[in-house]
């Protein structure tokens, strides 16, 4: 094979030629990465902990949210190494190949599946709850502010999450302030649970940091500013957890790891009063909607990459895939095939296996053949050590999840 035959030739000959991006602003880009983490998994994480404790849930939560900030990081670079605008299945089919490409494609139907169908069903019990309507009619109401802002594409998004995560974070400080002050908060149940069920939790402690999936599509967005990627996941990861630690700490520490609601706006705002119940589940449907337009956006975007579809602004392509987007996880949301807990969890399991080997050897054969030099590069996190370190550990959560599920191990819940 001649060199201009080579696979990477071939593939780069076939790469779609993405719209040109709208311009992100660096507050709309730590936005994105705020609000796409900030969903179904904030909402899950005290009831997936209720065995486990608050505790262990804190020490998976600093750790999955370091590796995975690494890992970010990683993509990162690759795509800054790299000319054209490629989603994760993109840079993996360049710098793995078909195999790898394949692997990451199906990491993000899995991940995004599953989380879109958890909002769907969080978002129907969410609306059931505050204005008694059915799950399916409030799944519906969700459904249409959701799909309309993917329909419009990267800037929406981005300015939509921008808006939604500063409301998000004025209402979680008032909701955890609130908390301190209520009298029947109790810091003691902050220590009580079992370290025996702290393996579950962090796959979906996992889950909650799934922004690796819009790094790419950030990356179009800052094509004008290269250097201020990195420095958006950075910021945006922190403030994430921040915010995942504040709320499972509020809910756990005002109603104790017994009455953890499966999801926890409803328990958390009934013990806070009237006020609180509808503050914390519009909260909640916030979360949702900001994560929903993240995930959904990275894959449908990913799904013109992998078929070479063309232009993703096209109406009429954009419409068909934004179909296979969002109709199958409503289809699933009440299939009665799956919990919201367990959407997420399997997602977790699954996707974050892929996410801990894809990154590493994306950024190796990024900076063997990629056809940029960036100004910023990765560099402490890319020691061996690390890298073994993370693909070991998910590895090890997915061996134990097979085995909880088939009742050889404890579950988490």
């Amino acid at each position: 094979m001649s060199e201009n035959t080579t696979p990477a030739s071939l593939w780069r000959a076939r790469e779609r030629a993405a719209a040109p991006a709208k311009s992100l602003s660096f507050v709309e880009g730590v936005a994105m990465i705020v609000g796409t983490n900030i969903g179904a998994g904030v909402l899950s994480i005290a009831y997936a902990s209720s065995k486990a404790g608050f505790l262990p849930l804190l020490f998976w939560l600093a750790l999955v949210g370091t590796l995975t900030t690494i890992t970010m990081l990683y993509v990162a670079e690759a795509t800054l190494r790299t000319r054209s605008h490629l989603q994760l299945s993109g840079l993996a089919a360049r710098y793995v190949g078909r195999f790898g490409a394949w692997m990451m494609f199906a990491s993000v139907c899995v991940n995004s599946v599953g989380a879109l169908t958890a909002y769907m069903t969080g978002s129907g019990k969410l609306l059931h709850s505050l204005f008694g309507l059915s799950p399916a009619m409030g799944s519906l109401l969700f459904f249409i502010p959701a799909a309309g802002v993917l329909w419009l594409g990267l800037k929406a998004i981005g300015r939509g999450e921008k808006f939604i995560s500063i409301g998000m974070v004025v209402m979680i400080s008032v909701l955890v302030v609130a908390t301190l002050l209520k009298e029947t908060t109790q810091v003691r149940y902050l220590l009580d649970g079992d370290w025996r069920y702290m393996v579950p939790v962090f796959n979906v402690t996992a889950f909650c940091f799934a922004a690796q999936y819009i790094v790419p599509e950030m990356a179009r967005g800052f094509a004008d500013k290269p250097e201020k990627l990195p420095k958006a996941i950075i910021v945006g990861m922190a403030l994430t957890f921040l915010l995942l630690t504040l709320v499972p700490l509020s809910v756990i520490a005002l109603n104790g790891l017994e009455q953890v609601s499966e999801v926890a706006t409803i328990s958390w705002g009934r013990a806070l009063g009237e006020w609180a119940f509808f503050s914390a589940n519009i909260f909640a449907l916030c979360a949702m909607l900001t994560s929903y337009w993240g995930l959904g956006g990275s894959f449908l975007t990913n799904i013109f990459d992998k078929f070479r579809l063309g232009d993703d602004a096209q109406p009429l392509k954009r419409v068909g895939v934004l179909l296979i987007v969002a109709l199958p996880p409503f289809a699933l949301a009440y299939s009665g095939m799956v919990s919201f807990v367990n959407a997420l969890y399997f997602a977790g399991v699954f996707s974050g296996v892929i996410l801990s080997i894809m990154p590493i050897l994306i950024l190796k054969g990024a900076r063997r053949r990629g056809e940029l030099t960036p100004r910023w590069q990765c560099s402490w996190s890319t020691h061996p050590l690390i890298q073994a370190t993370i693909v070991l550990l998910y590895l090890a959560s997915a061996v134990y999840a097979v085995l909880s599920a088939l009742g050889y191990l404890p579950a988490g819940w």
